[in-house]
């Protein structure tokens, strides 16, 4: 391709609506333009390295024995109704209706419409196992989109779905997807790790997901350097004892509290009671119905933890009212042990049972109780890891501590059993004629969020620093003269042509601009390698190739092609 006849519209300066570095890349190196908000465009270069992507992911999908099949973006509400997701996963669904008045989903995911295909096409062991993957678009309503394809609301997904007899082949078939997702990535030419994860909306019960690390990324990764062990933050789990449990002292006692509505003005004179020895009481509405949610008072609460450890679907904090009506008090004063109204639930996390000498809220305002046992004088009725893990703890597999870091989330792979293929009647009859449900899993990589978070990763003061394997153009030939018989072009068109027979990715600069405007826009897009052909060098029979990351080195014209072929087996090296 030339320069001159495809469309590269760089940027000096990024909008100011670009957060992130990738984000800005995206729009300065003109891969992108926005439509509206979480909505792009596409452009040439954009367009290329996404395809170059999209190809690592088929060919190792099709490596793992997926087979490729397109399903609708627009789907009928009834089978989301029927998995139960038109509910759980009402808040990220575009809602559509037609002009006859019937209601559609403009889906984020395939479960429903692959199980629906299953059920209808599958009803043998013999047809088993199988898996289908596409690549398309999906959709979400996210209600604050940002950083560029990180969080869109028009995105570009490979989802893929496999059907077993057993859950022993069911693991074999994630095991092929997962060992899949780590050649994908490493494909890409990024630094990536799998993490254990928690399975959100689309459920299941064993789920990992790939990480790409970035100080930027939207997830928070637990990890232990010393034995491997990586979940990320909504997942993860720590060796950090329980609260040390004392001999039981006096009866509970309520004291007066005036002014004190948090655990650090309790922690202070003239009260005095560390956090540690603190309960703290949250009110939640779940599924409609208030729950008390009892930590200690130096943890957080992990929200992700009490949905997937409880089953709720929809929750979120009581307001100082819903806590009033339920408790009779407002929160700074809120407990468990007195005037907990029957039928509420109680959760408490596993790191304060046993403690005693605790103290809470009185459920009333100004006033809080002291020497509290959790089992003696608190009614629990489950006992949950609800804690967020914190930095420095000890590892909970071989005791060394624990680091936090930030990453973005690429590709995850779930188990999902026969959540459903129940629900939505996919059947097989085994070699008994008995008829079993089909045991899935499910497996998405997100196609535009890996090419932002490439970018993300590889990039410099300059630009983007493209890995070899999805580069848009593998090579850009600068020539510094753009006239047809100037010695620089010939040398350029000769080298150019050589390049295209070969099968390599290369890019033209024939626009008639400064060598410094080139150089600018070719460090800026990323191009891994750069041949540039000066009258100076080339009066001496050479000219210049620069690695996008490395030193200029000058090579005879007619080692030229070598030279270039060499760099480019070497990864642009």
């Amino acid at each position: 391709m030339k320069w001159t006849k495809t469309l590269i519209p760089t940027l000096r300066e990024a909008p100011s609506d670009a957060e992130i570095v990738s984000h800005k890349l995206l729009l300065r190196a003109g891969l992108i333009r926005k439509l509206a908000g979480g909505v792009y465009t596409f452009l040439p270069l954009g367009l290329r390295a996404l395809r170059k992507v999209e190809n690592i992911i088929r060919e190792e999908m099709n490596r793992a024995d997926a087979v490729e099949v397109l399903m609708p973006a627009l789907q009928p509400t009834e089978i989301w109704e029927q998995s139960g997701r038109a509910e759980t996963a009402s808040n990220v669904l575009f809602k559509v209706k037609d002009s006859s008045g019937r209601n559609w989903f403009l889906s984020p995911t395939a479960e429903e419409v692959i199980t629906t295909l299953a059920a209808g096409e599958i009803n043998s062991y013999r047809q088993l196992p199988k898996n289908f993957y596409q690549v398309s678009s999906k959709f979400r309503d996210e209600i604050r989109p940002r950083f560029g394809l990180m969080r869109a609301k028009e995105f570009i997904m490979k989802d893929a779905y496999s059907f077993d007899t057993t859950d022993e082949g069911a693991m074999a078939s994630y095991k092929k997807m997962y060992d899949a997702y780590k050649r994908v990535f490493d494909r890409c030419g990024v630094q990536n790790f799998p993490v254990e994860a928690d399975t959100g909306v689309i459920g299941g019960n064993h789920s990992h997901e790939f990480m790409v690390p970035a100080d930027t990324g939207e997830n928070d990764v637990v990890f232990c350097e010393a034995c491997g062990y990586a979940a990320n933050i909504e997942k993860a789990t720590s060796g950090i004892p329980k609260t040390a449990g004392r001999e039981l002292g006096a009866a509970v006692e309520k004291f007066a509290t005036p002014g004190v509505v948090t655990i650090d003005a309790l922690s202070k004179a003239p009260y005095s009671v560390a956090a540690n020895q603190q309960i703290k009481t949250l009110v939640y509405i779940a599924d409609s119905k208030p729950v008390l949610i009892l930590i200690r008072g130096d943890d957080q609460l992990n929200e992700t933890k009490f949905l997937a450890r409880t089953g709720t679907v929809v929750a979120q904090p009581a307001t100082p009212e819903e806590c009033f009506a339920t408790l009779g008090a407002k929160p700074g004063s809120l407990g468990a042990v007195v005037n907990v109204p029957a039928g509420v639930r109680i959760i408490a996390d596993e790191r304060i049972r046993g403690a005693n000498e605790m103290t809470t809220g009185a459920n009333e305002d100004g006033f809080h109780l002291k020497n509290v046992s959790i089992e003696r004088d608190i009614k629990v009725s489950d006992w949950l890891d609800l804690r967020t893990v914190t930095a420095g703890e000890p590892c909970g597999k071989c005791g060394k501590s624990l680091k936090i870091r930030r990453a973005i989330e690429v590709g995850h792979v779930f188990k999902l059993g026969t959540k459903y293929s129940e629900k939505l009647g996919s059947y097989f009859l085994d070699e008994a004629g008995a008829r079993n449900p089909c045991v899935m899993g499910c497996y998405g990589i997100g196609v535009t969020r890996t090419l932002q978070a490439i970018i993300e990763q590889c990039n410099d003061k300059d630009g983007i620093v493209w890995p070899m394997s999805v580069a848009p153009y593998q090579v850009c030939i600068t020539p510094l003269a753009v006239t047809a018989e100037h010695p620089c072009m010939v040398v350029a068109e000769k080298l150019y042509a050589e390049l295209t027979a070969l099968g390599v990715d290369v890019i033209l600069d024939d626009r008639d601009e400064r060598p410094g405007v080139k150089f600018k826009d070719a460090d800026l897009v990323g191009f891994p390698i750069r041949v540039s052909i000066g009258e100076k060098s080339l009066a001496k029979g050479e000219v210049e190739i620069k690695p996008r990351n490395g030193a200029v080195q000058f090579v005879k014209t007619e080692a030229l092609l070598e030279s270039v072929k060499v760099m480019i087996a070497a990864g642009g090296k």
